[in-house]
């Protein structure tokens, strides 16, 4: 309605949803159970992937992803500064050490070169950000793992619509870690999954998410067996609750991409006569998941700063996001590691200007102008008057 806030990543639910959700309450089952089953199935065949499994959350399946390649204390990971801190912190919390290299500044994805010179004798993994849905290099990436030896493992926490030369993003790697929390194009409100490329990595994984126990409490159910411990874990599962929600948005993704692909065209045709880099094309035979559309402000022809413009587009009632601060710019990077703010140019340009408009199906036409309307009244407001 006219004159509400525009929420930023507001989810699209449906009645579908929402009946699914009853029903789950319904049952009297809303732990770990069938319909977790169900998802993770439905999840496989939508990404041609041989082995997935439901977690609790996008960074619960970065942390059982890089304990499932072998990764623990006095190894390096080598990976983007350019991403939220759960990439990072995922690997300090299996006792690594997240190494950063620089992106590319058009594609804002991790450098293959840079990620190269990265590289030590301690460098076990490289770990990819396919930012804002933009596919990465991944036939570049997975050139240098090879010659490494190293465990390669997607984030796409932002790409479940993208696509590598055809291939799914968060399939390439060793591993691919999936995110579907509130502001996720498919979400359950929270939870995750890992893709893996092999059964018995995959079997670990849903082991260490249940406790380490032999059995969960769906299979005790079932069969009436005790469950033992076979190995230490974590209460990471995925439940039929958070599953629920999602179920049915599977079938929904290539529509809803639709709908998100119209509004970026239409943001790429209003957008570009205003002081802002837009988005650029992805290359041949790779697909955009299109989950972000970020643009960089031309600060040099504005006269305030990017923080400057978001609060004027949130007294105009647009939401909007930041992806990212670049992380060797927070202060526990620089304290802990000792990172200056020059050290990745490309990520600290990109981290300085950089501003997500809403991008959502949940978006009707008339939302759409309005946020155009106020990003163009707000621009041109803040752009420098030529002398």
């Amino acid at each position: 309605m006219p004159g509400t806030f525009v929420t930023f990543g507001a989810p699209r639910i449906g009645p579908h949803a929402i009946r699914e959700v009853v029903a789950t309450l319904r049952s009297g089952w809303i732990g770990p159970g069938p319909r977790v089953t169900a998802f993770e199935h439905a999840f496989a065949k939508r990404m041609r992937a041989p082995h997935v499994v439901g977690v609790a959350s996008g960074t619960s399946a970065l942390l059982m992803a890089l304990k499932a390649g072998g990764i623990g204390p006095g190894d390096e990971v080598v990976t983007t500064p350019l991403t939220f801190a759960a990439t990072s912190n995922a690997i300090l919390a299996v006792g690594a050490r997240p190494v950063f290299a620089d992106v590319d500044r058009r594609t804002q994805n991790l450098d293959p070169q840079a990620a190269a010179r990265a590289i030590t004798r301690r460098t076990r993994a490289l770990l990819p950000v396919h930012l804002a849905g933009r596919p990465c290099a991944m036939t570049e990436l997975m050139a240098v793992a090879r010659q490494h030896r190293l465990i390669v493992i997607e984030d796409a926490a932002h790409a479940v619509e993208a696509m590598v030369q055809g291939r799914p993003a968060g399939t390439i790697g060793h591993f691919g870690c999936f995110s579907f929390t509130h502001n996720k194009s498919v979400t359950l409100g929270e939870g995750g999954v890992v893709v893996a490329r092999h059964a018995k990595p995959a079997a670990w994984i849903r082991r260490y998410a249940a406790q380490g126990l032999s059995a969960n409490a769906w299979q005790r159910r079932r069969g009436a067996r005790s469950s033992l411990v076979m190995m230490p874990g974590f209460k990471f599962a995925l439940t039929d609750l958070n599953a629920a929600v999602g179920l049915r948005q599977i079938g929904k993704i290539d529509a809803w991409w639709r709908r998100r692909q119209a509004i970026w065209t239409y943001y790429q045709e209003r957008l570009r006569d205003l002081p802002v880099e837009l988005p650029d094309a992805v290359g041949p035979g790779d697909r955009h998941a299109l989950h972000l559309f970020t643009v960089h402000l031309d600060l040099g022809r504005l006269n305030t700063s990017r923080d400057g413009i978001r609060q004027a587009l949130h007294t105009r009632g647009i939401g909007t996001g930041v992806h990212y601060i670049a992380l060797h710019l927070h202060p526990f990077f620089r304290r802990q590691f000792g990172y200056a703010a020059s050290d990745f140019p490309n990520a600290r340009w990109i981290s300085d200007r950089t501003l997500s408009l809403p991008l959502s199906a949940h978006l009707d036409d008339s939302t759409v102008e309005r946020v155009v309307g106020a990003f163009r009244a707000t621009l041109e407001r803040a752009t420098k008057v030529r002398g």
